[in-house]
């Protein structure tokens, strides 16, 4: 049988996301290719992320800061600290959604960007941004909510695949800050993942001493993948 060919390309050089002196480029898998859903979920244990319809891993020539990311989950005991977030957090229900486009989503979405990213481009979003950015037609994407009763306080977007979740965005109330939702979401994912039978939750990229990404170096242990393959931190 013939062999399938996809495509990779590299961007342009743009702005680096987390250092303001440096430029970035990014290696992205033809986002028209029809074979993006079947080969997914084997991109992910290579690095690669997918942020909308398209699915990159970086690729910048004189930097290699950003690093790949993930729990295995069997092996994960949740700290003191974690605990305790997990204690604060006992009176939410959990819920996993479709992935789609409500008002209701949508507003908290706004919320969040307004209050965490002030001036900086993502704080007056519309709603074809926040379909565009968060999931995409063949994406095998859920929405987690975190809801206290009826009220939604926060989404953890999750792509779930047959070699683990992949968490790749999440936002939440600002009013509800003090109750740590983003490492809450995580603890969550995790705990999903491990219920699935799954190996690995991926957490995206990390950055050694980053302000960040500090938050990812907490959840032991944590993989990272390097030329000779995923190792301990």
């Amino acid at each position: 049988m013939k062999s399938e060919v996809v495509h990779l390309f590299q961007t342009l050089p743009h702005p680096c996301g987390y250092y303001a002196q440096r430029t970035a480029q990014n290696l992205v898998i033809d986002p028209a290719s029809p074979h993006l859903p079947q080969i997914y979920d084997a991109v992910l244990t290579r690095g690669f992320r997918r942020a909308g319809g398209h699915v990159y891993r970086p690729q910048c020539g004189s930097c290699h800061a950003c690093i790949a990311a993930r729990v295995p989950v069997a092996q994960f005991q949740p700290d003191r600290s974690q605990r305790r977030c997990l204690q604060r957090n006992s009176d939410l229900e959990l819920h996993i959604e479709p992935a789609r486009h409500t008002d209701e989503y949508f507003q908290l979405y706004r919320r969040y960007l307004e209050a965490r990213h002030p001036g900086g481009g993502m704080d007056d979003p519309d709603p074809e941004d926040f379909s565009r950015f968060l999931y995409t037609a063949w994406s095998p994407t859920s929405f987690i909510e975190l809801r206290l009763c009826d009220r939604l306080l926060g989404v953890a977007i999750t792509d779930i695949t047959t070699t683990g979740l992949s968490a790749v965005y999440t936002f939440f109330d600002p009013d509800e800050a003090a109750r740590g939702l983003g490492t809450y979401a995580i603890l969550r994912q995790i705990e999903i993942t491990r219920q699935r039978g799954l190996p690995h939750l991926y957490l995206g990229y990390w950055i050694d001493q980053h302000p960040k990404m500090d938050y990812k170096a907490r959840f032991r242990p944590l993989e990272l993948l390097t030329a000779d393959g995923w190792r301990p931190q």
